[in-house]
């Protein structure tokens, strides 16, 4: 209901407001400095002839820009389209432990590791780092071990800390 009421007087007396808007006088070129004025109108007292050069219409410089044709053409972009598709000469392998959710999970291409993966090797390296080297990870998925070294070097997981029951009952005692 609204649109209507809007629409209507959106559209009220429209033919005769676009009338006015384009019977109005168009604009003119920006003022001169005044200094610039008085310059030229001194240079035309001094050679009259150059009025009527300006506003006369040279006909073989007419002549000439008629002949004059562009014919451009757009440059062709650098930019290369990736292949969304996995080409056939990768190697895929599947995901490593019980994180099977069959409706989400996808192959993954040797080399490359899922986030769950990256947290669980994460996780078993920091539990049991005797077990879980660099060499036996990066055996385990597929990886490079410099990128494995890496991976250990800059990533951590985090901790969760659970506080002892006691404190939050010292806590309400004290209340």
């Amino acid at each position: 209901m609204g649109a209507r009421v809007t629409r209507a007087l959106r559209n009220f007396n429209l033919d005769n407001r676009a009338e006015r808007e384009i019977s109005k006088a168009k604009p003119s070129a920006a003022p001169m400095h005044p200094t610039t004025k008085t310059l030229i109108q001194e240079e035309i007292k001094r050679h009259p002839e150059l009025e009527e050069i300006v506003k006369k219409k040279d006909d073989k410089l007419l002549t000439l820009l008629k002949e004059v044709y562009v014919d451009s053409k757009d440059p062709v972009p650098h930019v290369r389209v990736k292949d969304t598709s996995i080409p056939h000469s990768t190697e895929l392998r599947l995901l490593k432990g019980n994180h099977f959710n069959l409706m989400s999970s996808e192959n993954i291409p040797k080399g490359k590791i899922s986030v769950v993966e990256a947290l669980t090797l994460l996780n078993n390296h920091k539990r049991f780092p005797e077990t879980w080297t660099a060499e036996k990870i990066a055996q385990e998925y597929y990886l490079e071990p410099r990128d494995v070294k890496s991976l250990l070097t800059f990533f951590i997981a985090f901790d969760v800390k659970l506080f002892p029951d006691n404190n939050k009952k010292k806590a309400i005692s004290s209340k």
